[in-house]
C-alpha cells in the first residue's frame, strides 16, 4: 500500500487549526411559518431524526416565518441549489407541477382521514414523484388541514356574504376560479404580505386551515372565522434535487425516514388544533361559526362553473376517482 504523504499532511494542518478532517453539510431549510407551528414542528422532527440516522453528518439551519422569502422563491432557490429543503404549502406547486393542483378542488375529500388515505396511496404518490421531472424531489405530503374563511367586514352564511368581498387566496387558479364563481374579489398574495395588507385594509379577509390561524394569530387582524372547510390544504417536505442527487443510497433512506417521520408530527399537530383551535380563537376573541350542510351544499352549487374548468383541465375521471377513493 502507497500512502501520500501530501493527504495526511493536509489532514494533519486541518486538525491542528482546529477545522474537522470532514465538515457536515449544511441543510437550509425555509418555511412560511413560525418554529412553533405544524411547520416548526414538523422541521424540527425532521431535523431530530435525520440526526438520529445519519450523527454528525449534516447540520439542519432553520429559516422559519419566510426567512427565505416567500414560497415561490424558496422553491425556486431548490431548483438552483441555493436552497437544500422546505416544507411548503400546496399553493404555489402547481406552478412547478400542475397536477398537485387537483388537490385543492373545494369539496373533494370527505375529511381527513379520505385526504390521508389519497396522499398516501398511489394517486398522491405519483404526483409526487413528478417533481423530480423539474428539478425537486418530493420526500412525502405534510399537512395543514381543511381551510376556512377570516375577514373583518361580516359573518357568512351564504354565497351572498362573500359577494365583493377582498379575500387573499394562494397564488392558486384553482382557488382563484372558486372565489370567482362564488362572487368574491379574490386576491393572490404571497404570504409575507398578508398581515400588513389586512392590518391596512387592502384586503378584507383571508382563508387558511386553523392550524394557521391560530399559530399566527390571526384573531388580532380578523373578526369574523367561519368554519366552511371549503377546501383541504396539503403540504409537501420538498428537497433539491441537484442536493439529493449527491446523497447516497444510506443517506436517502435517512432522509425518507425523517420526512416520514416529520409528517406524522405535522398530522398530529393538525389533529390536535382541530380539537382545540376554535374555542382557543373564541376566547381571544373571534367571532365563530360554522356552516350547516344547507349552507355549505348552496357553497357547492354557487361553483359549479367552475368545477366544469376543473373537469377540463384535470379530467372528471381522475377528479372522481380522488373523491371516490376509500
Amino acid at each position: 500500500m502507497t500512502i501520500d504523504f501530501r493527504v495526511l499532511a493536509a489532514a494533519g494542518a486541518f486538525a491542528a487549526a482546529g477545522f474537522p478532517a470532514f465538515a457536515q453539510t449544511d441543510i437550509k431549510i425555509g418555511y412560511a411559518l413560525a418554529p412553533d407551528s405544524h411547520y416548526g414542528v414538523a422541521a424540527s422532527k425532521f431535523e431530530e431524526v435525520l440526526k438520529a440516522e445519519t450523527g454528525d453528518q449534516f447540520n439542519v439551519v432553520h429559516f422559519p416565518s419566510s426567512g427565505l422569502g416567500g414560497e415561490r422563491e424558496v422553491i425556486e432557490g431548490l431548483q438552483i441549489g441555493t436552497v437544500e429543503a422546505t416544507i411548503v404549502s400546496s399553493g404555489t406547486l402547481a406552478n412547478f407541477v400542475s397536477e398537485t393542483g387537483v388537490f385543492d378542488i373545494p369539496f373533494l375529500f370527505r375529511d381527513l382521514d379520505h385526504a390521508r388515505a389519497v396522499l398516501d396511496g398511489p394517486i398522491g404518490q405519483d404526483i409526487l414523484a413528478k417533481f423530480d421531472n423539474v428539478g425537486l424531489h418530493g420526500l412525502a405530503w405534510g399537512e395543514q388541514g381543511f381551510r376556512h374563511i377570516t375577514n373583518n367586514r361580516n359573518a357568512i352564511h351564504t354565497p351572498a356574504d362573500v359577494e365583493g368581498l377582498k379575500i387573499r387566496t394562494m397564488e392558486n387558479p384553482v382557488h382563484l376560479a372558486a372565489f370567482n364563481a362564488m362572487g368574491a374579489a379574490p386576491t393572490p398574495m404571497a404570504w409575507p404580505e398578508v398581515i400588513s395588507s389586512l392590518q391596512q385594509g387592502v384586503i378584507d379577509g383571508q382563508e387558511n386551515p386553523l392550524s394557521v390561524i391560530v399559530s399566527v394569530k390571526l384573531n388580532e387582524v380578523q373578526k369574523y372565522l367561519t368554519l366552511s372547510g371549503h377546501v383541504y390544504s396539503p403540504a409537501m417536505l420538498l428537497v433539491s434535487k441537484p442536493f439529493w442527487e449527491g446523497l447516497d443510497d444510506t443517506q436517502k433512506a435517512a432522509f425518507e425516514k425523517a420526512a416520514k417521520e416529520a409528517v406524522v408530527a405535522m398530522r398530529a399537530y393538525v389533529d390536535n388544533v382541530e380539537k382545540t383551535g376554535v374555542e382557543t380563537l373564541k376566547e381571544r376573541g373571534m367571532e365563530v361559526n360554522a356552516l350547516s350542510a344547507d349552507e355549505k351544499a348552496e357553497f357547492q352549487s354557487s361553483i359549479q362553473s367552475a368545477y366544469e374548468g376543473y373537469y377540463e383541465t384535470y379530467g372528471k375521471d381522475f377528479v372522481d376517482s380522488i373523491v371516490n377513493f376509500k
